[in-house]
């Protein structure tokens, strides 16, 4: 089944006008999209980067405001330019990483973003295939879903070791045009919270390239950054789709 999408507009938050782009497949981001954050992967690298050094060769602000501006990219990336090119520590940073950042969900538990579950539910319900990206590691991927118990509201859910590149990258959207045998990259939807999301969806050819403002980056970033439309949250998705409740 295919709906209408909206394309190449900068939609307000509230009650955008649909317009016609046959849309097949709609791939989302997890932290910061559909998932909270709440500041854990910021802490999840203070973690890592206190117990490997990986960040030494910089000041920590520095170090910081480069994750910031990096959120969404593949963490093996980006601990590789944090250790200036040192890839046996950025490894090491990447393992801790995902260590520190399963444990703070085991200590504070997992969360979805206000509505993303039920606008999973609405996408499936009108016949889209609905798959999940993340930068992060198969095992924390997975922990997430088994937390928020989203396995049966996805078609999959996709790592950069699952496809090769991370984003910036087209590969995890192209990976999921492959594996839900979408008919073209045009009728895919991308939704994300930082420019990476935004610049893979643009690198791919997708339909429709969506920015919400409940992650990292803000209107003004995530429409510099290429996004055909700027959501409050993924909430609005359906009704930019032209799903009817």
């Amino acid at each position: 089944m295919t709906v209408p999408a909206t394309a190449h507009v900068n939609a307000p938050a509230i009650a955008p006008a649909p317009v016609t782009v046959p849309a097949e497949l709609v791939v989302l981001d997890m932290a910061g999209t559909t998932v909270r954050d709440d500041g854990i992967v910021e802490r999840a690298f203070e973690r890592a980067a206190s117990e490997t050094g990986v960040a030494e060769r910089m000041p920590w602000p520095e170090a910081v405001d480069y994750v910031r501006r990096t959120m969404g990219q593949s963490k093996i990336d980006v601990f590789t330019h944090l250790s200036g090119g040192d890839v046996a520590r950025a490894e090491r940073a990447t393992a801790a990483f995902e260590r520190a950042y399963a444990a703070l969900i085991a200590e504070e538990g997992v969360a979805p973003i206000a509505g993303a579950q039920q606008t999973l539910e609405r996408l499936r319900a009108a016949g889209l295939s609905v798959v999940l990206t993340t930068g992060f590691a198969p095992a924390t991927r997975d922990a997430i879903l088994n937390g928020l118990g989203w396995r049966a509201l996805v078609d999959a859910a996709l790592s950069p070791v699952d496809v090769g590149r991370g984003r910036p990258a087209p590969d995890l959207v192209l990976a999921a045009v492959i594996r839900s045998q979408a008919s073209s990259v045009a009728s895919v939807v991308v939704v994300g919270d930082t420019t990476s999301d935004i610049a893979s969806g643009r690198a791919a050819g997708a339909g429709l390239v969506v920015g919400v403002l409940t992650g990292a980056h803000d209107r003004d970033a995530l429409t510099a950054a290429g996004a055909d439309a700027v959501v409050d949250d993924v909430s609005a998705l359906p009704a930019l789709l032209g799903i009817d409740a």
